[in-house]
C-alpha cells in the first residue's frame, strides 16, 4: 500500500507508485485513460473485461469512420499499455466471488460505468467501501454523481462539449454551425482530473487509513475548461461568440495566411514597446508611428484596418520563411501544424510529450506519452496492452486459485 512506501518498506528504487493495486472496470477512454497514468508510475492495473463483451474501444481503429482505419489499435494502445487484462462475468456467482476478492486487495477502483449500471453489477461505492474500508473508489460520470441528472449517460462530446457552452462558442464565426469535438477530445483531460482525484484520495488515506469515494465528471471538465467564459457569465457579463477572423477585436492575437495557403497565429499581447520591431519585420515600418497603431488600444480601436494590413503583409512569404524569422526574432506566435507533422518534430520527443516503444505490434516507434512527469523517478517502460483475458490466469493464481479452482471458473463461464 501508499503508505508503507513512504514508511520506507519499498527502496526509493522503486516506482513511485510501486505496490499500488488497481483494478479497472471501464471502457472506453477516460477510465482507462486514468489507470494508464497510474500504470506509468508503477501502479499494478488489472483490466477486467466481460469475456463475451469486451471493451469496444478495442475495435475503433478497425472502423474507419470518423476515426482512421488502421491495423494497428492505436487508441487502446494509448489508454491500455502496461496493464494486465483479465477476461471475468462478474454477474455470474463463481466471476464476483473472484471480484470481491480482487477488491479486498486493491487500493483503488477505477469505474466510468453510469451510475445504474453501477447499482445493477452490485459495484456501487457503498458496497466496495463495505467490503474494503480502506479502498479509493474512483468514478466517472457524465453530468456528475448527484443531481437531477445523475443517471444520465454520456460521452465527451455531450456532456463535455456540448452542453457546457464550448461546442457553441469554439466556432469560426457567429453564423457558424456548432463546433464538433474530435473524438475522445474532452476524455484524456477529465482522466487527469480523476488521477487527481486518486492520488488525493491515496493521500488522504495515509493521513486517516481510511479509503473515500473520488469522482469527476465530463461535464464539470467542461465547465472547467471554459472556467474564464463560464465565470464571466455567472458574473452577469454578456459573454457572446467571437467575431470571424476578418473581424477580430484584437487585430494582433490573430490568424493570418501565409503565400502558400498555411497560417500564423500572431499573439502580440506584451512586450509592446516592440511593436516598431514587429512591423519592420513584417514589411510595413511605414506604420510603426502610425497614430492609428501605435499603442494596443488604438490598435485593437482600429482593428479593421490593421486587420487588412496584417493580411498583405503575412501574404508575402510562406509559411516556413515566418517561422523562421518570427523565432529568430523572438516574437510569440503559433504555427498552425498538420497533425502528421507531429511525426517529425524533435520537440515532440525531446519535451516528451511522445516516449518510445520497442514493440513492432505498436506499429510506431513513439507512443502518445501522459503529461506527467517526477524527476529522478522515471516511469516504467511501455508495453503494449493485453489481449482479451491474457493475464486471467496469472491474476488469479496470484490471489489463490489453483488449477482446480481455475476449472471451475472455465466450466461456469466465469472466465476466458
Amino acid at each position: 500500500m501508499l503508505r508503507n512506501f513512504y514508511k520506507g518498506e519499498l527502496g526509493m528504487s522503486e516506482a513511485i507508485l510501486g505496490g499500488i493495486k488497481v483494478v479497472e472496470l471501464a471502457t472506453f477512454i477516460a477510465g482507462p485513460a486514468t489507470s494508464v497514468i497510474l500504470a506509468d508510475f508503477g501502479a499494478d492495473v488489472i483490466k477486467i473485461e466481460p469475456p463475451h463483451r469486451p471493451d469496444p474501444y478495442r475495435g475503433v481503429h478497425l472502423r474507419g469512420s470518423d476515426t482512421p482505419k488502421s491495423e494497428y489499435p492505436y487508441g487502446y494502445i494509448v489508454d491500455n499499455r502496461n496493464k494486465k487484462g483479465i477476461a471475468l462475468d462478474i454477474k455470474t456467482t463463481e466471476g464476483r466471488e473472484v471480484f470481491d476478492r480482487l477488491i479486498n486487495q486493491a487500493d483503488v477502483f477505477i469505474t466510468n460505468m453510469p451510475i445504474p449500471t453501477r447499482e445493477r453489477l452490485n459495484i456501487s461505492y457503498e458496497t466496495l467501501c463495505a467490503q474494503n474500508p480502506s479502498l479509493v473508489y474512483a468514478s466517472i460520470s457524465a453530468y456528475g454523481e448527484t443531481g437531477p441528472e445523475a443517471e444520465r449517460p454520456g460521452f465527451d462530446t455531450t456532456a463535455l462539449w456540448a452542453r457546457t457552452g464550448l461546442m457553441d462558442l469554439v466556432k469560426p464565426a457567429p453564423e457558424s454551425p456548432p463546433a464538433r469535438s474530435l473524438p475522445g477530445m474532452g476524455d484524456h483531460p477529465t482522466a487527469m482530473s480523476l488521477y487527481a482525484a486518486v492520488m488525493t484520495g491515496l493521500f488522504q488515506r495515509e493521513r486517516t487509513g481510511e479509503g473515500s469515494h473520488v469522482s469527476t465528471s465530463l461535464m464539470a471538465n467542461g465547465v472547467w475548461w471554459n472556467g474564464v467564459l463560464t465565470q464571466a457569465a455567472l458574473c452577469g457579463a454578456q459573454v457572446t461568440c467571437r467575431p470571424p477572423r476578418e473581424a477580430a477585436g484584437n487585430p494582433v492575437h490573430n490568424l493570418y495566411q501565409t503565400r502558400d495557403g498555411r497560417w500564423i497565429h500572431i499573439v502580440f499581447n506584451t512586450n509592446l514597446h516592440r511593436w516598431p520591431e514587429l512591423v519592420a519585420l513584417l514589411g510595413r515600418p511605414d506604420i510603426a508611428d502610425d497614430a492609428r497603431f501605435d499603442t494596443q488600444d488604438a490598435r485593437i480601436e482600429n482593428s479593421a484596418e490593421l486587420i487588412v494590413i496584417l493580411e498583405s503583409a503575412f501574404a508575402a512569404r510562406d509559411y516556413d520563411e515566418w517561422v523562421q524569422l518570427l523565432e529568430e526574432n523572438r516574437f510569440i506566435f503559433g504555427d498552425v501544424r498538420k497533425i502528421d507533422q507531429i511525426l517529425n518534430d524533435p520537440q515532440m520527443v525531446e519535451g516528451r510529450a511522445l516516449r518510445p516503444i520497442d514493440d513492432p505490434a505498436a506499429g510506431a516507434n513513439y507512443i502518445v506519452d501522459s503529461p506527467i512527469w517526477v524527476e529522478g523517478s522515471p516511469k516504467t517502460e511501455p508495453t503494449m496492452p493485453p489481449e482479451l483475458g491474457q493475464h486471467t490466469e496469472e491474476v488469479l493464481r496470484g490471489i489463490g486459485y489453483d488449477d482446480a479452482a481455475l476449472a471451475r471458473l472455465r466450466a461456469a463461464d466465469a472466465i476466458l
